[in-house]
């Protein structure tokens, strides 16, 4: 579908939070996304209870709203809203689709799913790299313990008073 094509990804990855450690949508950002109304899309929602567990979907509090609307300088009206706003996970919205069952909210679907996949990707390439690094330092560590003991040797070396040396063999011109 062309028209989902004008929602670009960073307009979709800038709409993704960290709540109780997961990364979740708002209803509010949802339904403007599949241009249905907030309150149709919780409808939706209620009518499939069975088909949103708490890891899918999940009612913010109102200490973790007014966070989120400070942190991210959100607009602190609920918008006629007379109850907190739900948030979905990545499994949530995904079962958005098979709710709302609109070409609008499959194709959708499609994008953000890959908006996720590509945050899941720059996340395990991100611990990749922290674990390469941390390997690095270890080595490096490693390393500079080695030189210190060569350092350490190389002084004692240098400290040694060096003793004369007997001669061995024959010196022409010497007395016997």
């Amino acid at each position: 579908m062309e028209e989902t094509l004008l929602i670009p990804e960073e307009a979709i990855a800038s709409q993704i939070y960290l709540i109780r450690g997961e990364r979740v949508m708002l209803d509010k950002h949802l339904a403007k996304m599949y241009k249905v109304q907030t309150y149709r899309l919780n409808e939706a929602v209620k009518r499939n209870l069975k088909r949103f567990p708490q890891d899918f979907m999940f009612q913010l509090t109102k200490e973790e709203w007014e966070n989120l609307t400070s942190q991210f300088a959100m607009s602190r009206s609920w918008g006629g809203r007379r109850t907190l706003p739900y948030v979905f996970t990545e499994h949530g919205v995904l079962m958005l689709s098979s709710v709302l069952n609109s070409e609008r909210a499959i194709a959708v679907n499609i994008r953000i799913m890959r908006v996720f996949v590509r945050m899941n990707r720059l996340l395990m390439n991100d611990r990749q790299l922290f674990l390469r690094m941390e390997l690095m330092e270890g080595r490096q560590d490693q390393h500079d313990a080695a030189l210190e003991q060569l350092f350490e040797a190389v002084k004692q070396l240098m400290e040694t008073p060096v003793e004369e040396r007997k001669r061995l063999g024959y010196r022409g011109g010497d007395p016997v």
